[in-house]
Order: C-alpha cells, then sequence, then structure tokens
C-alpha cells in the first residue's frame, strides 16, 4: 500500500477558525497527504471569519461556543446527518482523531461501526486544564475519559518522546508513535533580528528583551511567568518584556507585567522578525505536548528557559541550549517554581557571551527537524493500522470460511 491509496478522514476540533500550534501542525500534514496523492476530507466547526484559510476540503461540524470566556473556541457537539452522509460518500480507510471532544468521540464509534482503523494524534495537555480555571479536582475524572477514548483507538501519535513516556504512564495506549514537528526555516532564524524594529518598541540595543510567545489565555503559565518577572525584580536583575501574541487574557497579562511591551499577534515574516529580535525565551507552560514556540524561539538564536515538562524537556539540552526548571510539587499536581526560573533567567540578562552561545546551540539543535520527514511517520502509521485491519479481516473470513 502507497500513500496515494490512502483515504483519510480528519476530525480537528479547530482547524482554522483561531490559529494555533496544533492546527498549524495539522494543516502541514494534510498539505504534506495530498501532495503525495492521498485523498483527505477534514471535519471541524466552521466559522464565517476564519483565521487562515484551510488546507484541504474542510466540512463543518455542528458546534457550539465554549463556556468560561473562551468563546473564541467553538467544541464540535456531534456529527450529524450531514457529516456522516458525507463520510459514507466520501469512504475513508482511515480516521484521524485529533481532539478527544464530541464529535471525535462519536468519529471513533463510527469508524468502529464501519470496521475502519482510527489513529488519534495527541496536541495537548487537556487534563492539566482545570488547574488554571479553579477546577483541578476535574482532573482524575479527566484522565480516566482520556483513557477509555485513546484505548479505544488504534494507535496514537505524539509529538515529543516526553509526551510519549507520560501518556505510557498514565496508560493511554502502549501504541504510540513520534509525531515530531518542523520548523519553517524561511520564517525563524537568527538572521531575521532587527535593531530598528525592536527600537520602534522601545528597546535599545543593548536592553536584554524576555520573550513570551503564545496566545493570551492563562493555561499557558501567565500567572507563572509574570511571578517570575516578580522575582527578576526583586534581583534588580536588568531586563525587558516583549510579550508576542494575544487572546483572552491579555487585559490580566498587562496588568500583571506593568512596563511590558505587548507587540500583539504576529504570523509569517513578522513574527520570525519579533521573535529572533528578542534575546531569551520564556516558557513556563506545562500543557504542550511539544512546543512549537519553543523549536520556533530556538531556531531564532534565542536561549529557552523552560519548565521541566513535556514537550520543552525533549527539545531543551540543559546547560546547552538553555536551562529546563524541575517541576516542584506532588505527582499530578507539579507546578513551575518561579524563584527557580528567575534563577535561571538571571545569567542570561547578564552574560551576553552566554546568552550567544546557548543561543547559536538551540539554532543548530532546531536544524533537525524537517516537517516532509516527520509528516511522512503518520502517513507510515495510517497504512500499517489499515494493513494491520485487512489482515485480521481476512483471518476472521478464513476462519469462519474453515468452520
Amino acid at each position: 500500500m502507497d500513500t496515494s491509496d490512502l483515504r483519510i478522514a480528519l476530525f480537528s476540533g479547530n482547524y482554522n477558525y483561531t490559529r494555533d500550534g496544533a492546527n498549524q501542525a495539522l494543516n502541514r500534514l494534510v498539505g504534506s497527504l495530498l501532495g503525495k496523492g492521498a485523498a483527505v476530507r477534514v471535519y471541524s466547526p466552521t466559522v464565517a471569519e476564519p483565521a487562515f484559510e484551510p488546507t484541504g476540503d474542510l466540512v463543518g461540524t455542528p458546534s457550539v461556543g465554549m463556556p468560561f470566556g473562551r468563546g473564541e473556541y467553538r467544541i464540535p457537539t456531534g456529527l450529524g446527518a450531514k457529516v456522516r452522509r458525507d463520510l459514507e460518500k466520501f469512504r475513508p480507510n482511515i480516521v484521524h482523531v485529533s481532539s478527544p471532544d464530541p464529535a471525535g468521540h462519536a468519529a471513533l464509534r463510527w469508524a468502529q461501526d464501519w470496521d475502519i482503523p482510527v489513529l488519534a494524534s495527541v496536541h495537548t495537555r487537556f487534563e492539566t486544564y482545570p488547574r488554571y480555571y479553579n477546577m483541578a479536582f476535574l482532573e482524575p475524572l479527566l484522565i480516566r475519559i482520556l483513557r477509555r477514548f485513546y484505548n479505544r483507538c488504534d494507535a496514537l501519535v505524539a509529538p515529543s518522546q516526553s509526551m510519549i513516556d507520560e501518556l505510557l504512564a498514565m496508560d493511554m495506549h502502549d501504541d504510540i508513535s513520534l509525531w515530531s514537528r518542523g520548523v519553517d526555516r524561511t520564517i525563524f532564524s537568527s538572521e531575521r533580528r532587527d535593531l530598528e524594529w525592536r527600537r520602534s518598541l522601545g528597546l535599545e540595543d543593548d536592553d536584554v528583551a524576555i520573550v513570551f510567545l503564545g496566545r493570551l489565555v492563562m493555561e499557558k503559565g501567565l500567572d507563572v511567568f509574570a511571578e517570575t518577572i516578580v522575582q527578576l525584580r526583586k534581583r534588580q536583575i536588568p531586563h525587558k518584556v516583549l510579550v508576542i501574541g494575544d487572546g483572552p487574557a491579555r487585559g490580566w497579562f498587562q496588568d500583571a507585567l506593568p512596563g511590558g511591551i505587548f507587540a500583539g499577534f504576529k504570523t509569517g515574516a513578522e513574527l520570525g522578525q519579533a521573535l529572533a529580535s528578542g534575546d531569551i525565551f520564556f516558557n513556563p507552560s506545562i500543557t504542550e505536548t511539544f512546543g512549537n514556540v519553543t523549536l520556533e524561539a530556538m531556531a531564532s538564536g534565542l536561549p529557552v528557559v523552560a519548565a521541566g515538562a513535556t514537550g520543552a524537556s525533549s527539545l531543551v539540552t540543559d546547560g546547552v541550549t538553555g536551562r529546563l526548571v524541575p517541576l516542584v510539587g506532588k505527582k499530578g499536581a507539579e507546578a513551575p517554581d518561579s524563584e527557580g526560573l528567575a534563577e535561571a533567567i538571571a545569567p542570561y540578562c547578564t552574560d551576553p557571551a552566554l546568552r550567544k552561545a546557548h543561543g547559536a546551540a538551540g539554532e543548530e539543535r532546531s536544524m533537525e527537524y524537517s516537517w516532509e520527514a516527520i509528516n511522512q511517520v503518520v502517513a507510515d502509521t495510517y497504512i500499517r493500522l489499515i494493513e494491520d485491519r485487512r489482515a485480521l479481516q481476512e483471518a476472521e473470513a478464513a476462519a469462519e470460511a474453515a468452520a
């Protein structure tokens, strides 16, 4: 079987209506598959004005706005008659679910009814989200729901070895492949550094800018970032804060970071310019399964200081490309330590040679990540699951005939 024989039904909770790292990876995957002759049909909530044009054919699924002040995201409520008719007409030979939402559960049941294998991709640490909304008591329940969902799939793919290890430890599945992430070198490079752009924001050439990049939502560790900056200020460590991104928690973040420079949402060449124009990349999040922004910062020549959680721990080499700061607390409720993070960041603020050396090492390490080779892993996994299912069907048919 070849990639061109694949007929993939891909289910996403957010394929293109709001830009994030997960849907950027999914769109790149679809582009790669289409380029190799595969047929792909994407099923996801749609809106009148999406963040970007989708790659491939997109079919809207029923959905409602997410509660808790997160209305920019939508929850797929199921498949609906239209989607089911479209699926039957499309006749997929593999189903890919990228989010354990109601539509993902319904797609899994549909595939099982039609005896079609299912691959699930893991893009975020959903079970950790309640911690950021004063509902940590829900975490054990979420883990049980996720375990049941993922174990009903035929296999999983996850974007970092650290995330695979975490999934294995939580007994989410025993067949998990590494689907890493790549970086666009036409956008992210240390050569994109622009002193004029920095000056336009009020950054002097010798200012050391600590960068936050991502959606401004609490689960990205905004509180830990702000607490760490407070620790640096108490120690009178010279620095500036540069925030690249936007989101519903922007007001909270601005209040927590007086004097911070908020550059707003950036994409493409503007994003590459902004990121390379920083000096230190600080990622306190523990919810990422990979950390696209961490890889992009490395490719931009910035040393990285990150919480030692899934994703970052597979990218950052402690003491070589940056610093990894261990989480503290009991297992299942561990969190980054702002004092430890401040201690790790401080030397980069005062030692230009250290910043340069670790930034250059990170840029060199980022060269290992090629999108084409990475996406072929998913295509190969599709093919393996289809061939395994066909072999099982043939064996069952032969057994029935013999009986």
